[in-house]
């Protein structure tokens, strides 16, 4: 990848403090788990539908 865009989000705190323990024994940053995600949900049509399909947040106007 050649170029990086710099974008700042909100998301839901408690999930946030979750894969932050998580996280922190796989060495694993949210920067990684975002670009993953990206390229999955572009490239990977199950991984698309699974995210396009999952309810399990609550709604709280379009955010999630």
């Amino acid at each position: 990848m050649s170029e990086d865009k710099l974008t700042s989000v909100k998301v839901i705190d408690e999930l946030y403090r979750k894969f932050k323990e998580k996280s922190i024994s796989e060495d694993f940053s949210l920067q990684k788990l975002v670009n993953r995600s990206l390229h999955l949900f572009v490239y990977d049509e199950d991984f698309k539908d699974k995210v396009l399909k999952n309810s399990d947040l609550e709604t709280s106007g379009s955010k999630y």
